[in-house]
């Protein structure tokens, strides 16, 4: 018997509008306490500052209300579980357009793109098309992207200034659940069980498929350290080694999949 097609996760329209003000408010109050020192100080993303990383905080919300307006693609071209891989080709373009943004005022800019964000999604539908860096995409499931994107820059943001940024729950879920369906897309089949409580669970690799008790293959870790691993922030030996990952199995090694995003 083959294996059953995995229905696509679905996500709450409403609660994921929330989530990426939520976290982008967050961000905005945390960035506007930094200081000058602190803005110029280093991240962990290669040459970027943390006023660049700040910077790019904000393309999250911008894009979109940019995208919108612009004419409606006749088509889509881009699903959301399709996002996270492509986002590595366009590295270059995206640290060329983050080191072009005027941060001379940083809690204007905030200030600004939450008011033209706000602005740009009233009363749009989630099924509008929207055109991004990487093809059409519903405004539904590009706005699951900008939770992705705040998520795991906040975390960037919390370990270059020790600011104690916090995650807003919705935000976090919609991420971690994302990159954990990516993942199963990636690597379709059964043999695998990765869980992320209290968010995501999902099957992966091909190989015997399971179907009832306890999972011979099983892979568990927290949330930001899942978002560490799928984005490459994190390796798997090390968080291994550190207990902050457990893998039972001969098969519940996910080194070579990971990570998932550049």
């Amino acid at each position: 018997m083959p294996p059953a097609k995995k229905r696509t996760r679905r996500y709450d329209s409403a609660k994921t509008r929330a989530a990426v003000l939520a976290q982008f408010a967050h961000v905005r109050e945390a960035v506007a306490a930094l200081t000058p020192e602190q803005l110029d100080g280093p991240t962990r993303l290669g040459e970027w500052t943390v006023r660049d990383l700040a910077a790019h905080l904000t393309m999250a919300l911008a894009s979109t209300a940019r995208r919108l307006a612009e004419p409606e693609p006749a088509h889509r071209e881009l699903a959301l579980l399709d996002w996270p891989l492509a986002t590595a080709t366009e590295a270059a373009r995206i640290d060329e357009d983050t080191r072009a943004v005027d941060t001379a005022d940083l809690p204007a800019l905030f200030a600004e793109t939450a008011a033209r964000y706000e602005a740009a999604l009233a009363d749009v539908s989630d099924e509008r098309l929207v055109p991004t860096r990487f093809g059409a995409m519903t405004v539904g499931d590009f706005l699951v992207t900008r939770t992705v994107e705040l998520v795991v820059h906040t975390d960037d943001l919390n370990a270059a200034t020790g600011a104690g940024v916090p995650y807003d729950r919705q935000a976090l879920a919609a991420c971690t659940r994302l990159l954990a369906d990516a993942l199963a897309a990636k690597a379709p089949g059964g043999a695998v069980e990765v869980r992320i409580p209290p968010y995501a669970v999902v099957q992966c690799v091909e190989g015997p498929r399971h179907t009832r008790g306890t999972p011979p293959n099983v892979v568990e870790t927290d949330p930001l350290t899942w978002i560490r691993l799928a984005t490459g922030r994190a390796e798997w030996a090390a968080e291994l080694a550190g207990a902050r990952v457990g893998a039972s199995g001969e098969r519940a090694d996910l080194k070579d999949l990971l990570p998932l995003m550049g």
